[in-house]
């Protein structure tokens, strides 16, 4: 199977090998440039790599799977999410291949927020922390064994005026995460289904710590 396509970004201090590499997913009927936009807001340290996702959708833009929009929130097409789970995680192996970075990280928005977060769930010892952005999570994203998650740390931030997530869906994937041993910070902020100033600023300063600590 072909590898996904990405985008790259620098970051002006990043190191000439072993850079941490930061993993952007992006959210349903976007592509590869847009979370690539935020890179120069980031830490300096970081390569940021943006994947595209591998479904077309016909009105333009890409998807890692079908989904469905109800009364409840969002659906998904689980089986397609699966493949395209196994997908990221062959990107992520063959970019550790490739730049050999001390760290990575991933981080995804909206249904690029379920990729992540699910990969991460799934790998936690690959990554140094997981940045969920106006995402969800549902019981069948869960791991068979919570204890292998522990102290994962996971960055979940959503907006309450969220039009396409709701904010109430946030709340039981936060109330999910927390029946984890996982390090969970969870913020919830005035915005819409949007990254803004403020969640930025914060995704940074989690971000930042994380590779410092690690």
């Amino acid at each position: 199977m072909d590898s996904l396509y990405s985008v790259l970004h620098r970051g002006p201090e990043a190191s000439a090998s072993g850079a941490p590499v930061l993993v952007l997913l992006h959210g349903y009927g976007s592509n590869e440039e847009d979370l690539l936009g935020l890179a120069p807001y980031l830490d300096p340290r970081l390569v940021c790599i943006s994947a595209r996702a591998p479904h077309v959708l016909p009105f333009g833009g890409y998807a890692w799977f079908e989904i469905e929009w109800s009364e409840e929130g969002i659906r998904f097409d689980y089986e397609q999410a699966w493949v395209a789970v196994q997908r990221i995680a062959d990107f992520v192996a063959e970019l550790r291949r490739q730049h050999q970075p001390e760290q990575i990280a991933l981080a995804g928005f909206s249904q690029g927020a379920i990729m992540a977060l699910t990969l991460a769930l799934r790998q936690p010892s690959e990554f140094v922390g997981v940045a969920a952005l106006s995402g969800a999570c549902s019981e069948e994203m869960l791991p068979a064994e919570p204890d292998g998650v522990r102290g994962l740390p996971i960055f979940m931030a959503h907006g309450r005026q969220d039009e396409v997530i709701p904010i109430t869906q946030a709340r039981a994937a936060r109330d999910l995460l927390l029946a984890l041993p996982v390090d969970l910070s969870y913020l919830e902020y005035d915005m819409g289904h949007a990254i803004d100033a403020e969640c930025l600023a914060d995704w940074r300063q989690w971000l930042s710590g994380r590779l410092a600590s690690a």
